[in-house]
């Protein structure tokens, strides 16, 4: 699966857009590790499930990437990553 922040692959022509993607992931325990490396796994583990859509979907690639990260809870007690983008075939 191959993955861009830009609309376009250079070099492969979107033959079909197969709709958004998504994926999410929550971090609810900051008792191990850094901070750092919990969102590192949170985009990781976000951006893998958003593959899984988009193989689902017959798609080779998703354009268009946006990663977004947040608070939630109260007093922001977890942290949430989510990735989004169009499934293509190129």
């Amino acid at each position: 699966m191959l993955f861009t922040t830009t609309p376009t692959v250079e070099g492969y022509p979107i033959k079909q857009y197969m709709g958004v993607v998504t994926g999410e992931s929550v971090i609810r325990n900051f008792s191990y590790g850094t901070y750092e490396q919990l969102l590192e796994n949170a985009r990781n583990e976000s951006m893998n499930k958003m593959a899984h859509h988009a193989a689902q979907a017959g798609a080779k690639a998703v354009v268009g990437i946006d990663i977004d990260y947040g608070c939630i809870g109260l007093g922001g007690s977890a942290s949430v990553v989510a990735c989004s983008g169009t499934a293509v075939i190129i």
